[in-house]
């Protein structure tokens, strides 16, 4: 029996588990088409992993002094807030409450999910933007720890793309709304072994256990099999999908979760 995990992508580790696409001319670790409604794009773009370049240590050039002379003279400091309890410059919270230091209810990962560094590839800090609250936006699935399959997902908040597409179809259910599988790819040695059907089971249990009572997917229909990002609707059905909206071209994929 090959040893299988789904692992979570959430840091600079996971992200680097994302396997190639098999069509060298795309690439999920530089892919922001469902992130961006028109300008979004599936392209490998290399420039994607290097880091950016290093802030000039004497900051921006400061602004240039005002002389008009019509100016009144500038305060040596700001004016004190009368508004303010005691004189202190800060605004007084009157819904903080001194010494509480409970968690926040609603983060669903907590410290799992720390902010990625400043130069973290842009992928991950789109794939990682929410989680604190939402959780994971991505998995790897491993056989024998070899990458096989990769899934991007998230409520549909996340990828405008997918709202765009949804609009189309005002007989679709609008609330609540439903979390989205924006991507499920297979590396070329790993097709036709199941391997993306169950790491898309894996997601639909995981998107169930966080609230969410339905997922949706947007296949194209007649894509080439490497350049679409979302598989067919023949693939959906067999995973438990329905047809919720019928198209030609852009299908919607619907599945209930329990």
């Amino acid at each position: 029996m090959p040893d299988v995990r789904i692992v979570d992508v959430l840091d600079l580790e996971s992200f680097a588990l994302l396997p190639p696409c098999a069509d060298p001319a795309f690439d999920h670790r530089s892919c922001d088409y469902w992130e961006d409604a028109s300008r979004g794009s599936k392209a490998a773009r290399p420039s994607w992993f290097d880091p950016p370049a290093p802030a000039d240590p004497a900051g921006p050039p400061a602004p240039a002094p005002n002389h008009n002379p019509f100016a009144p003279p500038r305060a040596a400091a700001p004016a004190p807030n009368p508004f303010t309890p005691g004189g202190d410059d800060r605004a007084d919270n009157p819904f903080a409450r001194s010494g509480d230091d409970r968690p926040n209810p609603f983060l669903v990962r907590g410290d799992a999910a720390p902010a990625p560094a400043a130069d973290a590839p842009p992928k991950l800090r789109l794939l990682t933007r929410g989680a604190r609250v939402f959780g994971s936006y991505a998995k790897v699935m491993l056989v024998d720890g070899t990458p096989v399959a990769y899934s991007q997902y998230g409520p549909l908040t996340a990828y405008p793309r997918a709202q765009r597409l949804r609009d189309l179809y005002p007989e679709l259910p609008q609330s609540p709304p439903p979390a989205v599988i924006t991507c499920i790819a297979t590396t070329a040695a790993g097709r036709d072994q199941g391997w993306a059907a169950r790491l898309v089971a894996g997601v639909c249990s995981d998107l169930a256990e966080r609230g969410f009572v339905a997922v949706e997917a947007y296949p194209e229909v007649g894509a080439p099999e490497n350049a679409t990002s979302a598989a067919t609707p023949a693939f959906w059905i067999a995973a438990g999908f329905a047809v919720a909206a019928d198209d030609p071209r852009f299908p919607v994929m619907r599945r209930e979760l329990a």
